[in-house]
């Protein structure tokens, strides 16, 4: 349902011996420590600034899923008047690579990242100089600081356009991203969050919490379908019959609340509950 992100801008193009694999058949899997990773670079090097940290991501590629398994910073600066003048250390990057080689041989590079948090006008340029590296990269923003519910990675990766009485451009298509770990990954994960945990907060207040921001996070789901089905009523954008299915499935396993022993499972747990809390001391 994400439209793609469109930017125009001349790029080289991929080397010819590369594979190509179709954006509608790519997702992006960020692990959890590429997003630790980021979040630390731009907290040393950009925090209370208004510049972007930008580097490179490491992982492997199988079956149209890109497994960005790690990351490392790289040197940028870009001029905040134009913001199409920029400058990467290419050098270090190659050093940098080159010793992650003798470490991980099976991580390859698979794209590159920046904190964004939106598509800057030199970000063709940069993943043009990256298609030097790795045929077909993918770049993934990463929104350090998010204020809205959902995951903080937008994917994307760039295309060769050619539109009528134009000259061939590239320019950004959305790819799905999403957060994905592995059993160690998850077992460090968890720790962290232990370590951080605000204490003075109660157990009650964290459940209520997440209760809250599940809802939330629903309610800004169903908003979206909404947006999206008036959008195709109107003849605002296409049918996507892929979209139409998934939305039946999802309404085929919402649950008959109609049924009688529903209903009364439902009465018993809440009396249950609310019984200990009004019951005389």
């Amino acid at each position: 349902m994400a439209e793609d992100a469109k930017a125009s801008a001349a790029g080289e193009a991929a080397p010819a011996s590369s594979t190509v694999v179709a954006s509608n058949d790519l997702k992006v899997v960020v692990h959890p420590i590429v997003l630790l990773s980021v979040v630390d670079h731009f907290n040393r090097v950009a925090k209370d600034t208004k510049k972007r940290v930008v580097g490179m991501l490491l992982g492997t590629v199988s079956k149209g899923v890109v497994d960005v398994l790690s990351c490392y910073a790289v040197p940028f600066e870009e001029d905040e008047r134009d913001l199409k003048i920029w400058y990467l250390d290419h050098s270090y990057h190659e050093q940098m690579f080159s010793m992650y080689r003798k470490v991980n041989a099976s991580e390859k590079l698979v794209g590159w990242y920046s904190t964004g948090p939106k598509i800057k006008p030199g970000d063709l340029q940069i993943d043009a100089l990256v298609r030097r590296y790795c045929p077909n990269p993918v770049m993934v923003i990463v929104d350090v600081k998010p204020k809205a519910l959902g995951i903080p990675t937008e994917a994307y990766r760039a295309i060769e356009e050619i539109r009528e009485g134009q000259q061939q451009q590239w320019t950004f298509q959305h790819v799905p991203s999403e957060i994905g770990a592995m059993e160690s990954e998850e077992v460090g994960v968890e720790h962290l969050l232990r370590d951080v945990k605000d204490t003075t907060i109660s157990t009650l207040a964290n459940q209520v919490t997440q209760k809250l921001g599940a809802l939330k996070g629903l309610v800004a789901r169903l908003l979206e379908v909404d947006a999206y089905l008036r959008n195709v009523l109107e003849g605002r954008i296409p049918v996507n019959h892929r979209i139409i299915y998934q939305l039946q499935d999802i309404f085929n396993l919402l649950p008959n609340l109609n049924v009688d022993e529903l209903v009364k499972a439902f009465a018993v747990k809440t009396n249950d509950m609310i019984s200990p809390s009004t019951s005389p001391r």
